[in-house]
């Protein structure tokens, strides 16, 4: 039996989809996100996905491309990841590779990975040059049967509305994005200076639920938010909650996550997952408060190219 790695193709989509939530059960996908991605991928990102096949079976995926969006240019990442029961085959040997030569061609210095925290998989990573950086927690909440949090008054001056309320002009949640994602840790970063980027990206993704994604408003001004992004079926992710600069220490995190996750049980949804850097203490305290669980620890490797 011989494994070979390819390119993706549209008719990949379901079977890549089987492939990565065998591997990793803890991030909320679809086909049809899968392929949005794909398609809309800004020029700059040199986005690639692979595929490992055996006998026709798709065993392994991986995803590679350019931070265009990051502070420091040549910032590649690669995450492969192989079903399990089908390791020790190559397959990840030969997505890595691949995908490490498709970065190189476009001048990556340095390539970025997400690892599993267990002793398999770092030895993988450590044994191919790359060193562990930072780490980050997958967390779970099962939400049938769970009691979330009562809903509490909103203090004076604050309002709650959805994502959808703002279809005519999304700009102030973009620029609530921005800012909190550069205040978020990590060890690539990202601007969100291009407003066009944004609404191609993120607010046309076909996962963003903007129903379910709840905003704080104050005094008529976007001061936090908690995005939804969902599969459509039973899966529910918070893909990012956020407080601008001026209005944290008020509690809104908590507003707008506590409102989304009723919103979601409401709609049907019955398990939640997010996820949280190790290092940022209030979110997870935040999370915990909720019910959420740690069920999976990822680690940032990286590796100096050239």
């Amino acid at each position: 039996m011989t494994v070979t790695v390819r390119d993706f193709r549209p008719a990949d989509a379901e079977s890549w989809v089987h492939a990565r939530r065998a591997a990793l059960p803890y991030m909320v996908t679809t086909a049809e996100q899968v392929a949005f991605d794909l398609a809309t991928a800004h020029p700059d990102k040199r986005y690639r996905l692979l595929v490992a096949e055996e006998d026709g079976e798709i065993i392994g995926t991986a995803e590679a491309g350019i931070a265009y969006d990051a502070g420091r240019p040549g910032q590649g990442f690669c995450n492969p990841y192989v079903r399990p029961g089908r390791w020790g085959r190559g397959a990840g040997s030969l997505l890595l590779q691949t995908a490490e030569g498709h970065l190189a061609g476009y001048g990556a210095t340095a390539v970025y990975a997400w690892v599993l925290d267990e002793p398999a998989n770092r030895t993988f990573a450590e044994r191919r040059g790359y060193r562990a950086s930072r780490a980050a927690h997958f967390l779970r909440l099962g939400m049938a049967g769970a009691t979330l949090p009562p809903r509490q008054a909103l203090p004076r001056g604050v309002e709650l509305r959805t994502a959808a309320d703002f279809a005519g002009d999304p700009r102030p949640l973009f620029e609530a994005d921005a800012e909190t994602t550069a205040d978020e840790p990590g060890d690539i970063g990202a601007v969100f200076s291009d407003y066009e980027d944004w609404l191609t990206h993120t607010w046309r993704n076909p996962g963003l639920d903007r129903e379910l994604t709840s905003v704080a408003v104050v005094d008529g001004r976007v001061a936090a938010f908690s995005a939804a992004r969902t599969d459509g079926l039973a899966r529910y992710s918070s893909g990012m909650t956020g407080t601008r600069r001026e209005f944290r220490g008020r509690g809104l995190a908590k507003l707008v996550k506590n409102d989304s996750l009723h919103r979601a049980a409401a709609a049907g949804y019955t398990e939640a997952y997010t996820g949280n850097d190790t290092g940022n203490g209030p979110m997870l305290a935040i999370n915990q408060w909720f019910g959420y669980e740690i069920c999976a620890t990822e680690v940032r490797y990286v590796r100096e190219l050239g």
